[in-house]
């Protein structure tokens, strides 16, 4: 491809990508990958051009660009190269026309940027949700040990017990210690809520919205497999990436729980009032996780956040019902704004009396403070995370 044909390229993805988001349909990795599925003949620097054209267009336009095309162009209008590619050339970008305007740059829609602002986030911390995030692996503590692992590359240690982080785009899961189970793909921040949570040898551990598991394995590596742990969700797709994962893992995962959505507690009943732990970790914006899935922010709307916050309180309430007397429940999103923070957090306890919030034993954090419902932020500018908030609630 010549690079103008890369440009044209980028233009089409985006020209998918954009109703896509606005569609709350397939992400943009799916999309690119699907697009280059369909065209074989464009070689590896071929791909990975187009796709740094397609995020730095998507990192760039915060309000949702009316096109591909408009998106582009305010790329080449902070670069000049890609500006001499609209030239008109075979199988690149026509010329750019008399008073053709470019979309509007900036970090988000003005709505979202007001309420990440009201959610105590200056300019920097903005932008840095929406830099290149790093590759953090968590090495499985039932199989291996960072200190004496080796690995084709070598990784930083992190604050996390087993942690190690390496460059964006490390193929780690090409590796044999992958393969093997021996380390999983997991984000700092992850790692340290899991190692946060007021959980022991022996207790009956519910994961609430678990997802592909990632924190039921972390918990399981944590507990060295001493733990009851059960994993419910409502995704079948996503809950059925378990059982093989855990195999990999050495994780004992006692059961599996596919959860009808309004219908949950059909499902959960025989461990009503029975669990020590409850983790939520509960469906959000993702506004933490820009630095890998920047297009988030075209994908959400004031509508979608009110479902959002309605779900999470929906959720709390059914942890409410499965934690024993002086139980706990530890609530996380992968969000920054207070509406999926701090607010539920408030919201659940002027709803159940005698509950309490207590705070966590992570290594940093910017806590929020009862005032605003209390918890802990973490974001990629102080803490070199992605975006989350945690929080941990006590049962009477």
């Amino acid at each position: 491809m010549t690079p103008a044909a890369r440009v044209q390229a980028a233009i089409e993805l985006l020209d998918s990508i954009i109703p896509a988001a606005r569609s709350k349909g397939a992400p943009a990795d799916r999309i690119i990958a699907d697009y280059f599925r369909a065209r074989r003949y464009a070689g590896s620097k071929d791909r990975r051009a187009v796709r740094d054209l397609v995020y730095q267009a998507i990192r760039l336009c915060g309000p949702v660009p009316a096109s591909g095309r408009a998106a582009m162009l305010a790329v080449a209008g902070i670069d000049a190269n890609v500006a001499a590619l609209f030239d008109g050339s075979a199988h690149g970008p026509a010329a750019r026309g008399e008073g053709e305007e470019a979309a509007s740059t900036g970090l988000a829609p003005k709505w979202l940027a007001a309420a990440l602002r009201a959610s105590g986030l200056g300019g920097r911390e903005i932008a840095a949700l929406l830099g290149r995030a790093p590759l953090d692996v968590r090495v499985n503590a039932l199989k291996a040990d960072r200190a004496a692992l080796a690995l084709p590359e070598p990784g930083e240690p992190l604050a996390s017990a087993q942690g190690l982080r390496f460059a964006p785009g490390t193929p780690v899961e090409t590796w044999e210690a992958y393969e093997q189970g021996l380390i999983e793909v997991q984000d700092l921040g992850s790692q340290l809520i899991v190692e946060s949570l007021p959980v022991s040898q022996g207790d009956t551990i519910i994961d609430l919205c678990a997802g592909g598991g990632g924190k039921t394995l972390a918990l399981a590596a944590r507990l060295g497999n001493a733990a009851r742990l059960i994993a419910a969700d409502t995704d079948k797709r996503r809950l059925g990436n378990l059982a093989p994962r855990a195999a990999r893992a050495g994780a004992a995962v006692e059961q599996t729980v596919l959860l009808d959505p309004g219908r949950e507690m059909r499902s959960l009943h025989p461990y009503a009032g029975k669990a020590d732990h409850v983790l939520v970790d509960a469906p959000c914006s993702g506004s933490g996780t820009w630095r890998r899935s920047p297009e988030g922010r075209w994908r959400l709307d004031p509508a979608e956040l009110k479902r959002l916050n309605q779900l999470q309180d929906h959720v709390l309430d059914l942890a409410a019902q499965l934690v024993r007397s002086g139980g706990t429940i530890a609530f996380v999103t992968c969000s920054v704004l207070d509406a999926e923070g701090p607010d539920r957090i408030a919201a659940f306890l002027a709803c159940h009396p005698g509950w309490t919030a207590e705070p966590l034993a992570l290594p940093f954090g910017t806590p929020l403070g009862m005032g605003r419902g209390g918890g802990i932020r973490l974001d990629p500018l102080h803490h070199a995370t992605d975006g989350f908030f945690i929080a941990c609630l006590r049962s009477p």
